[in-house]
Formats: structure tokens, C-alpha cells, sequence
């Protein structure tokens, strides 16, 4: 592949681990807005449905994130093999060693905001509600 080719696979993989991102971060940041407002209280059946919603999504999300960074580092491979890389070529091998952050720190970060939300859901006394 040429160089240009190569790059714009990494742009994908990059796009791809955006992408990955949104519907995991929506998913924990309404669950927390969830919370606020009583789901702890809620049924049993609804709130292991809200576990289950977030685990799924948490997967999913992780194994996109996984195989977008694994993608980028085979580009990131090729980029290096090159015998005269350009300096848009190189500045994307410089990024080797954060691409490690999308497959490993981000879903570690994940499984420990599920833990903590299960425990809020399942484990947490009911809040307080304050009003009228």
C-alpha cells in the first residue's frame, strides 16, 4: 500500500475509535442522571435491565475500541516499513505507544465505572429526596 493509502486507514481506525465512544459514554452518563433522579428504587427486574443495557453496550464498545486500535498499529507497522516516510507518516507512528491507551486503559476505566454503577444500583441506600 502507498503511503497515502496507509494513512487514510489510519484515519478510519481513528474515526472508528471515536465512534466507539459515543454510545458507551451516553449510555453511562444517562444511567448517572438515572440515578439521581431514583433508579436504585426502581423494580429489581429494572434495574438489572439498566446493568445489562450498560454491560452489553460496554462490550460492544470495548471490542470496537479494541480492534479499531489493533487495525491502527498494523497501519502504524506498515507506516514504519516505509523507506521514507513523510512527516504526516511519522507524526502517526509517533503515535504508537497512546494507541495502547484505547486498548487497555479505556476499557479498564469502563469496567470500573460498571462496577461502581452496579454498586450504586444494586448496594446504595435510597437517597434522600428533598421538595415539597
Amino acid at each position: 500500500m502507498t503511503e497515502s493509502e496507509l494513512i487514510g486507514h489510519w484515519v478510519k481506525a481513528r474515526a472508528h475509535i471515536i465512534a466507539s465512544q459515543a454510545a458507551p459514554t451516553f449510555l453511562l452518563t444517562a444511567i448517572v442522571g438515572f440515578l439521581a433522579l431514583g433508579l436504585p428504587t426502581a423494580d429489581l427486574s429494572v434495574r438489572i435491565a439498566a446493568a445489562g443495557i450498560l454491560l452489553a453496550s460496554g462490550i460492544f464498545g470495548a471490542l470496537a475500541q479494541i480492534s479499531a486500535a489493533n487495525e491502527g498499529l498494523a497501519v502504524i507497522a506498515d507506516l514504519r516499513a516505509l523507506e521514507t516516510p513523510g512527516s504526516l507518516a511519522r507524526c502517526v507512528v509517533a503515535m504508537a505507544r497512546w494507541v495502547n491507551v484505547v486498548r487497555y486503559v479505556t476499557p479498564a476505566i469502563f469496567v470500573i465505572v460498571y462496577v461502581a454503577l452496579l454498586a450504586s444500583l444494586f448496594f446504595s441506600a435510597p437517597a434522600l429526596h428533598f421538595g415539597r
